[in-house]
């Protein structure tokens, strides 16, 4: 009943496959595997489902991607089409069946196509027995065939030296080039051959049954080896013992060999020991051997008629007996300065002993030192590194250093220390270094030849670390080389060569060097500073010395000025500062700095400054004029402040206005009102201005004006000082009297006389009442025509009119009178001019009479004087 149920699903499967399968078509043969170069022949069958509306024509065959031309088609019927390829070269390739519709491709089925070659007699063949284990056998193909190939080996046993297939004993398959037997199917016989046979779908070949003994073709598992020592108290040997494999073809004479190998020179040695299958161990002693020396020991077999060694055991080390160091420790010293009064920090060390052969394992280093004058205070101190340091008093100190192990003590190696007041002799007179290709090489000359040890030390410039150093011991030379490889490129190194004589070491000569130059990291920046009017001074820095690469040789300062031609200047390696000069003023230049080593050069930054318009000459030359200048008026000013009263008085004196007075009320009105006034300007007639004509001025020459002016300042100055006397005398002192000796002042220097009536319409304007009433100045004349007018009828008036005010003469000549002089004018009626003819002639300080009818004469009136108050 299950087994018609799996029946029933597969069928269902199968027809569910065949109605959604998209192909319904089969390709025969199917995967064949032809030989090269042959001819394929495949069909295509078309199923029920391509029927009737496709068949066999609609076929068409393509070898992997490429359409395989129509002559090469054949239609068997019509639901089968084949196609031949002749010369199939592909080793694999697909093969597809299409068929073509209403210009549609539809893939039906393909195959794949595997092309190769009939196998080629099997060769060379091996065998290894190793016994009641595995025979096993190799053998080379041949030709490589490229398809499913198949061997078969054979073990036959010889029947009267001939082999025959009836006596096979056993036989092996493999797909590849190798076949064993395992035990128990590993019979021992002496008459064994082996065969093997190669086939596949194209044909088949056999080799010749080659015979071998199995004697002969043995092959040992390795010794193990149980121990590698030494004997105490015996040198320079080792004892090695070992065990054989327990699989060995009996009553047969075995050979074992011993490899043994120096691991500090790897250098190797064999050692060859016979022994009998019945042994189950073996030994031997290794001599000849170097002192505290590690050996790597291993083992192996054979047997005397095999062709095979076992293969070798696993190897194990042993030291040989160890003897005391025979080399001085090769060590030296670096002195730093004293930290504090007595103490200073001296820095040992030392290489580890390369004796050859070694002594042995190195267990410690013995430090000793004391005072070269008191041995008696001797220190010892231990270390098992190869670096120390000692804190030592400012005296000469003595120190040995020995190396030591389990056998004994190395030799005494001796420095002195020299005090810190000792001065070193310098011994050597110059050093030089060069390099080759593949050397560094030093030089040197010293000027004592019985010197005949040196100390070569060098270390990297700017290395801190004293331990950091390297040093080596040069004897009966004065030069010294060492491989390159012991410098780095482009690195500064410190060399220094120091004398030895004795225990004693002489002052040193040191040199720097570079093995290899490139150009600097990096260049300068240069640093512009103020910058000058046709001049500037470019300041730059080192470059540091992890970037200079080299030793610097020079400096190159390029500087440029805007939109004009580069020009350069080349200094030494010691300048850090140049001066630039015949530059343009006021122009913006861009300099770098560039730094150059024999690798080459390399530039810094550019850096940009603008030259001034003016240099401190010409800012001197400006600025000094300028400032005299500003002194001189700030002195000026100063002087105005000081003297701006003097000053005031002789360029703008003070003229008080009448109208604004508060020290006495003088209207119009109250002008009329006096008598004295009263009489003054009855006297006044009316004026016909087409009898008036204009005066010619007083004086004939304006450039006598000031000679006037100033006579007249003097002769007011001389009335005024006999009126204030006359004022101390008698406060009541007629009017006229005051104004007769102003009239008499003025008179001298007048052309003409104004009359009287002149005066009336005048006083005015001329008698400014003040705190101080002024002394009227009047003209001479007309205060006599005043006098006969005015004195005899109005007396009782005019000491009214003085009773108000007290006068007191103080003439002051008013600067302003020069442009009253110059430019006022008045004119005179004819009448007037009458008038002062008939004056009487005997006064003699009356001028020349008016000339009649002149115009433009010059007037004084009386705003030329001023109201003094008597006090």
């Amino acid at each position: 009943m299950f087994s018609c149920l799996i029946w029933m699903f597969v069928l269902l499967c199968s027809s569910v496959a065949d109605e959604n399968s998209i192909r319904d078509a089969d390709i025969f043969p199917s995967s064949p595997e032809i030989e090269r170069r042959s001819t394929l022949k495949l069909f295509c069958v078309l199923g029920k489902r391509y029927t009737p509306h496709r068949n066999a024509s609609h076929i068409i065959w393509k070898l992997n991607h490429d359409l395989i031309a129509q002559e090469n088609y054949n239609i068997v019927n019509e639901t089968v089409s084949s196609v031949t390829i002749h010369n199939f070269t592909y080793s694999k390739a697909h093969v597809k069946c299409f068929t073509k519709y209403l210009g549609k491709e539809q893939l039906l089925v393909h195959t794949e196509v595997t092309s190769g070659f009939p196998p080629d007699t099997p060769g060379n063949i091996s065998c290894i027995y190793y016994f009641d284990a595995e025979l096993g056998c190799t053998w080379t193909s041949g030709r490589e065939t490229n398809l499913r190939t198949n061997y078969t080996l054979f073990r036959k046993i010889m029947t009267e030296g001939r082999a025959t297939l009836l006596h096979t004993v056993g036989s092996c398959q493999s797909k590849t080039e190798s076949c064993s037997f395992y035990y128990p199917d590993t019979p021992y016989s002496s008459s064994f051959c082996f065969q093997v046979k190669a086939e596949n779908v194209l044909g088949e070949a056999s080799s010749d049954c080659v015979p071998m003994p199995m004697e002969k073709i043995e092959k040992f598992e390795p010794p193990e080896i149980l121990s590698v020592k030494k004997i105490t108290g015996i040198k320079q040997l080792l004892t090695v013992t070992w065990k054989m494999p327990e699989k060995i073809i009996p009553s047969q004479d075995l050979i074992c060999q011993v490899h043994y190998r120096n691991l500090y020179s790897n250098s190797s040695e064999f050692v060859n020991i016979s022994l009998n299958s019945a042994e189950k161990t073996g030994s031997c002693n290794l001599t000849g051997l170097w002192d505290s020396t590690e050996y790597s020991v291993a083992v192996r077999c054979i047997s005397v008629v095999s062709i095979f060694w076992s293969e070798w055991s696993r190897g194990k080390t042993a030291s040989t007996e160890e003897k005391a160091p025979s080399e001085k420790v090769d060590f030296w010293r670096v002195i730093e300065s004293s930290h504090s009064a007595g103490s200073r920090s001296v820095h040992l060390m030392w290489k580890p002993l390369n004796s050859f052969p070694p002594s042995g394992r190195i267990l410690g280093y013995k430090i000793q030192y004391f005072p070269e004058n008191n041995a008696a205070l001797k220190m010892t101190n231990i270390s098992t590194d190869k670096k120390i340091i000692l804190h030592l008093n400012e005296e000469a100190y003595i120190i040995s250093i020995t190396a030591y192990n389990s056998a004994g003590n190395s030799p005494e190696a001796v420095l002195r220390i020299p005090s810190t007041g000792e001065k070193a002799p310098q011994i050597i007179e110059t050093v030089r270094t060069f390099t080759t290709n593949e050397e560094v090489v030093v030089e040197w000359i010293a000027s004592e030849p019985e010197v005949d040890k040196y100390v070569v030390e060098w270390y990297e410039e700017l290395e801190t670390d004293p331990f950091s150093r390297s040093w080596q011991y040069v004897s009966n030379s004065t030069n010294w080389k060492t491989n390159k490889n012991n410098f780095k490129p482009f690195i500064c190194y410190n060399i220094s060569v120091y004398p030895l004589y004795g225990n004693k070491v002489a002052a040193p000569y040191s040199i720097q060097t570079y093995v290899q130059e490139k150009k600097p990291s990096e260049g300068p920046v240069a640093d512009t500073g103020i910058p000058g009017k046709n001049e500037v001074t470019i300041k730059w820095k080192e470059i540091s010395k992890d970037k200079r690469n080299g030793f610097i040789s020079n400096y190159t300062i390029f500087y440029k000025p805007e939109d004009g031609k580069e020009l350069n200047e080349t200094v030494n390696s010691d300048v850090l500062q140049y001066r630039l000069k015949s530059l343009q003023a006021n122009t913006q230049y861009t300099v770098y700095i560039m730094a150059s080593n024999e690798a080459g050069g390399t530039s810094g930054e550019p850096k940009t400054f603008k030259t001034l318009k003016f240099n401190k000459e010409d800012v001197i030359f400006i600025a000094l004029p300028v400032g005299l200048s500003m002194l001189f008026l700030l002195g000026l000013w100063i002087t105005c402040i000081l003297k701006k009263h003097a000053f005031k008085k002789v360029c703008w004196p003070d003229i008080p206005n009448p109208a604004e007075s508060t020290a006495v009320e003088w209207p119009l009105d109250a002008s009329t009102n006096n008598s004295f006034l009263k009489g003054v300007i009855s006297e006044v007639k009316p004026i016909d201005f087409e009898d008036l004509s204009v005066l010619e001025h007083c004086f004939p020459e304006e450039s006598q004006e000031g000679s006037l002016l100033m006579n007249c300042e003097n002769h007011v100055s001389e009335c005024t000082d006999i009126n204030t006397k006359g004022m101390i005398n008698g406060d009541k002192k007629i009017l006229y009297n005051e104004e007769n000796e102003v009239a008499k002042c003025f008179s001298p220097s007048m052309s003409h006389i104004i009359t009287d009536q002149d005066i009336g319409i005048q006083m005015h304007s001329a008698l400014i009442p003040v705190k101080e009433i002024q002394p009227i100045e009047m003209l001479e004349d007309d205060l006599r025509e005043s006098q006969q007018t005015s004195i005899k009828n109005e007396e009782n008036d005019k000491e009214d009119f003085l009773k108000l005010e007290d006068f007191s003469e103080k003439a002051l000549f008013n600067p302003y009178l020069k442009n009253s002089v110059k430019t006022r004018e008045f004119l005179i009626s004819e009448n007037l001019t009458e008038r002062s003819k008939n004056e009487p002639k005997s006064q003699s300080t009356v001028s020349p009479p008016f000339q009649q009818n002149v115009t433009g004469q010059s007037y004084i009136t009386l705003d030329m004087f001023r109201l003094t108050t008597a006090h």
